[in-house]
């Protein structure tokens, strides 16, 4: 299937890309590998993480100062950001990398098979830090119904593992401000440049 490029997908080009796939973005070497859930169906369509506008990611790794400037991946990532992430050493993936609407519409059992697959994606990759940006989803993946928010004592396939909240917009209880706070612990935990 192919994207959208360059552009805001509309309401009805959105509903084509449920079950769609999306790329993972990778550095070399890896530092930081944040993970989402899934991707969503703005993101499915413009092929750029975390791209539905209202989602706070970008705006959060831009106030911790993981990013020069405030990125709009509404209609795709833009060149210069991929490029500041690679350079940092910043990777994205997800648990799962199926498209869906909303995350809830997820079975236990693809969850699962999606965190043998992210188990697999760190070993093979070796980032320094994982970031898992869904406490409720790595309790699920992982069968670890203990794990907090931040980090963890125990390692996740060698590297450094931090469970952070969810920037989705439906996760009332976080801001900009405090997800920032967790992101640029999570990156300087991996030794990432951060500015401010």
């Amino acid at each position: 299937m192919d994207t959208i490029k360059g552009r805001r997908p509309t309401k009805d080009e959105l509903r084509s890309f449920q079950g769609a796939k999306v790329d993972d973005l990778m550095a070399e070497p890896l530092r930081l590998l944040f993970v989402g859930i899934n991707p969503g169906l703005w993101t499915a369509a413009v092929n750029a993480h975390f791209a539905r506008p209202g989602n706070r990611f970008w705006p959060a790794l831009h106030r911790a100062g993981i990013t020069a400037s405030l990125v709009d991946a509404s209609a795709g990532l833009p060149t210069e950001a991929r490029t500041e992430l690679a350079a940092a050493g910043i990777g994205i993936s997800n648990i799962v990398p199926i498209a869906t609407a909303r995350a809830d519409e997820l079975t236990t059992a693809e969850i699962r098979i999606g965190g043998e697959h992210l188990r697999q994606l760190v070993r093979e990759r070796s980032p320094a830090v994982v970031a898992v940006l869904g406490v409720t989803a790595f309790r699920q993946a992982f069968g670890n119904r203990k794990i907090g928010i931040g980090r963890s004592d125990e390692p996740f396939e060698g590297a450094e593992l931090w469970v952070l909240p969810n920037p989705s917009g439906l996760n009332a209880h976080e801001t900009v401000e405090t997800l920032a706070a967790w992101y640029r612990q999570a990156a300087a935990a991996a030794g990432v440049p951060l500015s401010g």
